[in-house]
C-alpha cells in the first residue's frame, strides 16, 4: 500500500507527522480534542465542529466503518447528526481499515474522500493532547507530500461566523399537524437529533435561522441550538431572545444556546483553555448532590460571576467548576451547557427535554 505522508504544523511551530487516509488537500482550523471512545460518526457530521481539525484521543477509529445515509419521513437523518461532514479534517493514532457493524456502508476512509475532507494517521495523539492541554487549542494546518506550502494561512477563528454557514437557510416545519404544542428552534448548528427528541416528545418543531427574528411566529415554547464559534458573534440571535425573555413562554438552550441564553439575561461568556469534548463529562445539579455523565463539545462558557440578579447557575462541572447550565429565578427559562440528547454518547440527562416539554402545560 503506497502512502501518502501527511504532517500537522501547529501555530506554534511544532510538527507531528503522519499518514493520509482521507482527501489529500491542505487545510487550516482550530486544533481540538475529543476523548469519547464511540460516536465518530455523529461527532462527524455535528455543525459545532464547523472550522476544526479534530483529534481523537481514542487510539482506534474507524473500526465499525459508517452508517447507511438513511432519511427519516420527515427528511431527518436517522443515524447521522447532519447531512455532510463539517469538521476541517479527523487526526487519529490508528486507522483501521477493516471494518465491521451490521449498519456499516462503506469504510470511514471513503466517507472522507467522498466529501473531500482529509484524514491523517500514525502521528502521536497523546502528545498532541498534551500539548494543546498545556498550551490551549491553537491553529493549525494539514499539508502533504514532500514538497509542501507549510506556511499558515491566517485563520482568525474567534472571528468567523461559523454559526451563519451552518445554520438552515429558510423556515422548516416537523412533526406538522401531529404536535400538541408548538416548539420554535433557534437553529444555530442544530444536532439533528435534538429534533428528534423533540418530536418524541409529541411537538411540531419549526427550524428557523439563527438570524430569523421568531418572536413574530406564534408559540409555545422557544428552544435554542448548540452551534459552532464565538457566541459573541451571534448578537442579532441575542436581542431576539431578549425580547422573548420580556414573555412568560418557556424557554430552553442547549450548549451555544446556554451562552446565547446567558448573554440575553446580560451575562459574559469566555473562551475555555481547550473546551469539553467528550461523553464523560461529571456535572452537578447546583443544590444537589445529583450528578450526571453527561456528552459534551464547547469551547466558551458562561462566566457565573456575571448573571444577572434573575439568573442562577443550573449545573456546574465537577471537573473544573466551570457553567453547565443556567436558570431563571421566577420564570420557565433554563438551559444546559451540555447536550441532553447525547446520540452516540450517554443518556443521563435526556429528562430536560421531558422538563421542557412539561413547562408549556405549567
Amino acid at each position: 500500500m503506497d502512502l501518502t505522508k501527511a504532517t500537522l504544523i501547529l501555530d506554534d511551530g511544532s510538527k507531528f507527522e503522519g499518514y493520509s487516509f482521507g482527501a489529500e488537500k491542505p487545510v487550516t482550523g482550530e486544533v481540538v480534542f475529543n476523548t469519547a471512545m464511540v460516536g465518530y460518526p455523529e461527532s462527524l457530521t455535528d455543525p459545532s465542529y464547523a472550522g476544526q481539525l479534530m483529534v481523537f484521543t481514542y487510539p482506534i477509529i474507524g473500526n465499525y466503518g459508517v452508517p447507511k445515509r438513511t432519511l427519516q419521513a420527515d427528511g431527518i437523518s436517522l443515524f447521522m447528526e447532519s447531512e455532510k461532514i463539517h469538521c476541517e479534517a479527523i487526526i487519529i493514532s490508528d486507522y483501521s481499515y477493516d471494518y465491521s457493524h451490521w449498519n456499516a456502508e462503506n469504510s470511514l476512509a471513503q466517507w472522507l474522500k467522498e466529501e473531500n475532507i482529509p484524514g491523517i494517521y500514525g502521528l502521536d495523539t497523546r502528545a498532541l493532547t498534551k500539548r494543546l492541554r498545556e498550551k490551549g487549542v491553537m491553529v493549525g494546518r494539514i499539508v502533504f507530500g514532500e514538497n509542501r506550502d507549510e506556511s499558515l494561512p491566517t485563520f482568525d477563528y474567534q472571528n468567523i461566523n461559523f454559526v451563519d454557514k451552518v445554520s438552515c437557510k429558510e423556515v422548516t416545519t416537523y412533526n406538522e399537524g401531529a404536535g400538541k404544542k408548538r416548539v420554535v428552534l433557534v437553529d444555530c448548528g442544530v444536532k439533528q437529533n435534538i429534533i428528534r427528541c423533540l418530536i418524541k416528545q409529541d411537538v411540531t418543531v419549526v427550524c428557523v435561522p439563527w438570524d430569523y427574528d421568531f418572536n413574530q411566529l406564534p408559540y409555545d415554547g422557544l428552544f435554542i441550538s448548540n452551534g459552532p464559534g464565538d457566541p459573541n458573534i451571534c448578537d442579532i440571535t441575542v436581542q431576539h431572545i431578549r425580547k422573548a425573555l420580556e414573555g412568560d413562554k418557556p424557554i430552553c438552550g442547549i450548549c451555544m444556546g446556554n451562552q446565547l441564553l446567558a448573554k440575553a439575561g446580560g451575562a459574559t461568556i469566555y473562551k475555555l483553555k481547550y473546551g469539553h469534548r467528550s461523553h464523560n463529562q461529571p456535572v452537578r445539579m447546583v443544590g444537589t448532590n445529583q450528578c450526571y455523565i453527561t456528552s459534551q463539545n464547547h469551547g466558551y462558557a458562561v462566566d457565573n460571576n456575571t448573571l444577572g440578579s434573575d439568573w442562577e447557575p443550573l449545573f456546574v462541572n465537577m471537573n473544573d467548576g466551570t457553567n453547565e447550565g443556567i436558570r431563571h429565578k421566577t420564570k420557565p427559562f433554563f438551559s444546559s451547557q451540555f447536550h441532553p440528547e447525547a446520540y452516540g454518547g450517554s443518556t443521563d440527562t435526556l429528562f430536560i427535554f421531558e422538563r421542557f416539554v412539561r413547562s408549556m402545560d405549567e
